[in-house]
């Protein structure tokens, strides 16, 4: 398939679009807080995926679509098991820790994939750039600090750190990946083979840990891969378009989200440190908010 150039847009509307990416997002980890509690982290993280891919898939072959290069293939590769790891030790740890708190935590991703982005795709990495990551990072620790000084610390909370520590340092990584792959391939065909090869690599364990949910959860679990699959989508179109050091400090928005999907699905209250790490949060946003209407250095992409 031929390479086209990208018309150039706007710096402004891949940020806009990353952070609606963030929020579609943060809705679809409520979701699968409900189903992971209900019928297993690992359980349901195969069946969205799998949901996903039954989405996804016929949309792409209906599209005529062709296969796509070796070098393209080995990134969609790269991602699809990347992110099955990644959403399984995720998923995992929202059953063990607030989902608020559990997204804040997170945050130490961006930060990580700043020098990602500048050790593997050659990135410049500005100085608002750091200093709204190291911000960000700083909100963060506040509320660490928080829930560390709470007296029901277990070993479950333990367990759930654990687990999203290793998720995020995935995450950290993934966001190189994406920012290759959306430059060679459509959203259609990241969203297609992410889905597709995630739920290869999760169904290699099915044997022996999968268990069929009830129906509610069935549900709940299809409504996550919806979720999914448009967001996928939405953040491919951004970072297509944008350098990750732009965009990876929207990843910070996701708090926002994430508080006020755990107050309503779970009832989950938002502490005063927790309120504390959002304020220096949202100064970092602003921060890293691009202000110029310049657009980003055409690329190309396989359409």
């Amino acid at each position: 398939m031929e390479s086209h150039p990208r018309p150039a847009s706007p710096l402004k509307w891949p940020f806009v679009a990353a952070i609606v990416g963030v929020a579609l997002l943060s809705l679809m980890d409520a979701l699968m807080k409900q189903a992971s509690l209900a019928a297993g982290a690992y359980s349901a993280t195969l069946l969205r995926s799998l949901v996903s891919s039954a989405i996804t898939l016929p949309v792409w072959l209906a599209r005529g679509s062709t296969w796509p290069r070796r070098p393209v293939l080995k990134l969609h590769l790269e991602r699809g098991a990347i992110s099955a790891l990644m959403a399984l030790s995720f998923f995992y740890s929202l059953t063990k820790l607030p989902l608020a708190e559990a997204i804040a935590i997170s945050f130490v991703a961006p930060l990580l994939a700043l020098y990602f982005a500048h050790l593997l795709l050659g990135e410049q990495i500005s100085r608002a750039a750091i200093w709204a990551s190291v911000l960000g990072f700083a909100g963060t620790l506040v509320i660490v600090w928080g829930r560390l000084g709470r007296s029901d610390f277990s070993n479950d909370t333990a367990l759930g750190l654990a687990s999203l520590a290793f998720s995020a340092l995935l995450y950290a990584y993934n966001f190189t990946v994406i920012r290759k792959q959306s430059q060679l391939a459509g959203p259609l065909e990241v969203a297609t083979f992410q889905a597709v090869i995630s739920s290869l690599v999760l169904a290699l364990a099915a044997p022996f840990a999968f268990a069929m949910p009830a129906s509610g959860s069935l549900g709940t679990i299809t409504g996550a891969a919806a979720l999914s699959v448009t967001a996928s989508m939405v953040m491919a179109w951004a970072y297509a378009r944008a350098e990750a050091q732009v965009l990876v400090p929207v990843e910070y928005t996701g708090f926002l989200w994430a508080a006020l999907f755990g107050w309503a699905f779970f009832s989950e209250h938002v502490t005063a440190p927790t309120l504390i790490g959002v304020a220096i949060i949202v100064v970092a946003c602003w921060i890293a908010a691009p202000r110029t209407r310049r657009a980003p250095t055409t690329e190309t992409a396989n359409l």
